[in-house]
């Protein structure tokens, strides 16, 4: 007698290829973008094989280099390691959304200024990571290198050469620009 399950059997409880896809909006460098993905799309796949954004490079796809580096809701995020669909609603800004027109953002123009690049491979997280790391500076978030008397002030932390090294230790750059990269942050950083 044949126990194997009848194929309807076997298929209950699987989900269909429709059911793998949601839709849902994000919104990118200020606009309403409407999506209907697979639910293992990453920010970083969703933005540069869907919406044409390609300022977030992927790297090593582990979110260890930064070069995929965003900004969600003004904080700084590997977007390797993000799922699309669980940022519903979330305000997403790229490299490609910092400048206002034709006019760079500052640390955009310290970038090209000190010449803090060379491949540019890293470049677009690097910046976005600077942004966000100024952010979280002038909110009071301290890093490994904030001096202990900081700690017991409230206010914004100082970035100097050392806190900033440190705030930017997860952008990674294969051709070694660091020295300018903290001066162009440096340069900008209040």
């Amino acid at each position: 007698m044949d126990t194997t399950p009848a194929k309807d059997e076997r298929d209950a409880g699987r989900l269909t290829p429709a059911d793998d896809r949601s839709t849902f909006t994000l919104h990118i460098n200020g606009t309403a973008q409407t999506l209907t993905l697979d639910h293992r799309t990453t920010v970083l796949d969703a933005l540069r094989e869907h919406l044409g954004l390609t300022g977030a490079k992927k790297g090593c796809d582990h979110g260890q280099c930064g070069a995929c580096t965003v900004l969600v809701d003004g904080r700084r995020a590997n977007s390797c390691l993000l799922l699309a669909v669980a940022q519903q609603g979330s305000r997403i800004t790229t490299v490609e959304g910092l400048a206002e027109g034709d006019r760079l953002h500052p640390l955009q123009e310290a970038f090209l200024e000190r010449d803090a690049l060379q491949c540019g491979y890293c470049t677009p997280g690097q910046i976005c990571s600077a942004v966000g790391m100024i952010a979280e500076s002038a909110d009071g978030f301290p890093s490994h290198a904030t001096p202990q008397e900081a700690l017991a002030d409230d206010g914004p932390v100082a970035l100097g050469p050392d806190e900033i090294r440190e705030r930017m230790s997860g952008n990674l750059c294969r051709c070694g620009a660091y020295p300018r990269i903290v001066e162009a942050i440096e340069d900008v950083a209040p």
